[in-house]
């Protein structure tokens, strides 16, 4: 099973104690079962990276360098195959990711970037993880897998493509096509998938299917999930209809900013900067902290320089001001952390939990009851026991309908 970190944080967008992500990487990989992280950072802050790598190699697992991609005049193709040469250097990645969270790589730039950063890794293996936002992941993958990839990122067809990644029924039928071999059995995928539809269809979820091509992304290069977010925020203030400005100052604020790769948190933090421009009608009239903090370098040093004028406006506010003289990375003890979230006494796992979680939803969460382990289809009984008898591949089927229990057995 394998998680994934940036190295400043895991599960939160700010920045926090090397020791609570020591403590994390310990009982994740030693009491979890998460024997493996990808490690990525949108700033390539090499050194804090370096070490959370090592952080979770020392508590045995397996750490996993992820080269984020993006475009940018400073994001060429020797810029991303030198950090990979460094990540290799450390001499404990066990393998190096190469992530597309925007689905923004043409089949052009993999001809040139893949097998330069499969070159870069030398005999460390490369990993693909691309999105399918505009239709090219596919193709992606089998320049990938030519050039020299070991492994392609994939998801069962009900929840694959769009903002999703390829499916793992057509990579197949793909590789297979292009006169590749794998070690897939292919016969289970389809009980996977049709177990995944039918729940999608029941919660009224939508299906997995390509979207249209939209070449603007190559501008804004914003992850799926945000236009939604962006949409959210103009309606709070009746303002909808300017999806389109956001979308056009977003790759503007970004370049400002100094081209952060657009994944999290920095696809927020941009995304929600053009949405503050749109709305107060003034460009940085307003800001957040965490914005503030990115031009202060708390989160590591950006690609390119932050344009002056932008940093000059962004840092003349008494709330940057007081951020200025105020912050400071955080530098506590496992104890100190231990008894910020309740007390020296709190167990592991509750500090494992309240890390993660504020402590009026761990404590609804626990009120609500166990989680349910069975999933219950709406559908009449006849019709599951047909559909359960059509399993060849099942062997054991147990049916309740109130008082009525039937336990079936091959």
């Amino acid at each position: 099973m394998r998680g994934g970190t940036r190295p400043s944080s895991t599960g939160r967008y700010d920045v926090s104690p090397y020791s609570i992500l020591e403590f994390i990487s310990q009982y994740t990989i030693q009491r979890l079962g998460i024997d493996s992280y990808w490690i990525y950072d949108c700033l390539f802050d090499m050194p804090e990276m370096e070490n959370r790598a090592r952080t979770v190699h020392e508590a045995g697992g397996l750490a996993f360098p992820t080269v984020m991609y993006g475009l940018s005049p400073v994001h060429t193709d020797e810029w991303f195959a030198d950090k990979v040469r460094q990540m290799v250097s450390w001499g404990f990645a066990s393998g190096i990711e190469v992530e597309d969270a925007a689905g923004i790589l043409t089949p052009d730039r993999a001809r040139t970037l893949l097998p330069a950063l499969v070159e870069a890794a030398g005999d460390v293996p490369v990993e693909l993880h691309c999105h399918n936002t505009t239709g090219m992941a596919p193709l992606n993958y089998l320049i990938g897998v030519e050039s020299g990839v070991k492994v392609l990122h994939t998801c069962s067809s009900p929840v694959a493509n769009g903002p999703s990644l390829p499916s793992t029924e057509m990579t197949l039928v793909n590789l297979e096509a292009a006169g590749h071999t794998h070690n897939i059995d292919a016969k289970t995928l389809a009980p996977v998938a049709e177990h995944l539809e039918r729940i999608a269809r029941q919660e009224g979820h939508p299906l997995g299917v390509p979207e249209e091509y939209d070449a603007r992304i190559y501008e804004h290069q914003l992850p799926g999930g945000m236009t939604g977010t962006f949409k959210a925020q103009l309606a709070q203030h009746g303002m909808e209809d300017r999806l389109r400005d956001v979308l056009d100052e977003t790759p503007r604020v970004r370049q400002e900013l100094g081209y952060p790769i657009s994944a999290t948190p920095f696809s927020q933090l941009v995304g929600t900067q053009a949405v503050l421009n749109i709305i107060a009608g003034e460009r940085y009239a307003q800001t957040t902290d965490e914005v503030v903090l990115y031009v202060l370098g708390a989160y590591g040093p950006p690609p390119a320089p932050v344009d002056p004028d932008v940093k000059d406006r962004v840092l003349s506010s008494s709330r940057a001001n007081a951020l200025k003289d105020s912050w400071q990375r955080p530098d506590k003890t496992l104890d100190e952390v231990r008894e910020e979230y309740g007390g020296r006494n709190l167990s592991d796992e509750e500090l494992f939990r309240r890390h993660f979680a504020p402590v009026e939803d761990i404590e609804a969460a626990r009120a609500a009851g166990p989680v349910r382990r069975d999933y219950r289809f709406n559908e009449p009984l006849s019709d599951l026991i047909t559909g359960a008898l059509q399993h060849s591949s099942a062997r054991r089927i147990r049916l309740e309908s109130g008082k009525l229990s039937v336990d079936l057995k091959r």
